[in-house]
């Protein structure tokens, strides 16, 4: 797939990404973090996107930077469609939290409207309650099943520019997650560790 201009996954190289803990709307702090980051080798930057101000950054931050920004947007789809159209690279958004599918559904076709990629972030302090239930917590297998039910859900709606997370908050168990999923899907993985 492609974020922005940087290419992930398959021969590709190993993208870095690093995300801001900036005010996304105070966009000489956000820039100025980014261009940092930049010259520490960073390809690929998220920024979090929790109100409207944070998406109205997007453009001028954009301006100021020469990498990939991806959108990081959490229970609020109305964030995403906008962040989409203000000009993010990539979208980052967690299904379990950001509505059922039709409000999925929403995000998938505003995204493909503009060319962006969507990272479907599963973590394991935000998993489905009814996956919790059925595997009487946060294992593994539970993070997996989040990640593919999801996977499924957006390919369902004609949408492939997709890459996976499916962190933990402890390394073992996100090793162990990642390669259960690695070896139920050939998408590209994101690769990292929650509460860093």
């Amino acid at each position: 797939i492609m974020v922005g201009k940087v290419p992930v996954g398959d021969l590709a190289p190993i993208a870095v990404q690093s995300m801001t803990n900036t005010q996304t709307q105070d966009v000489d702090a956000t820039v100025s973090q980014i261009l940092r980051l930049q010259d520490a080798g960073c390809e690929i930057i998220r920024v979090a996107v929790p109100n409207m101000d944070a998406v109205r950054a997007i453009s001028a931050i954009k301006a100021g930077i020469s990498i990939p920004l991806i959108a990081d947007i959490h229970f609020d789809h109305r964030l995403a469609i906008a962040a989409a159209r203000g000009g993010a690279d990539a979208l980052r958004i967690n299904p379990g939290n950001i509505g059922g599918p039709e409000i999925t559904r929403e995000v998938a076709n505003c995204a493909k409207d503009y060319g962006v990629s969507i990272r479907i972030g599963v973590n394991s302090g935000s998993l489905e309650k009814c996956i919790l239930e059925k595997y009487n917590g946060v294992t593994a297998a539970a993070m997996v099943e989040s990640a593919l039910r999801n996977i499924e859900l957006l390919e369902s709606f004609d949408f492939d520019q997709i890459k996976v997370s499916i962190k933990a908050s402890d390394v073992a168990r996100t090793v162990e997650a990642y390669r259960m999923l690695s070896a139920k899907t050939d998408l590209p993985l994101h690769v990292g560790v929650t509460e860093a």
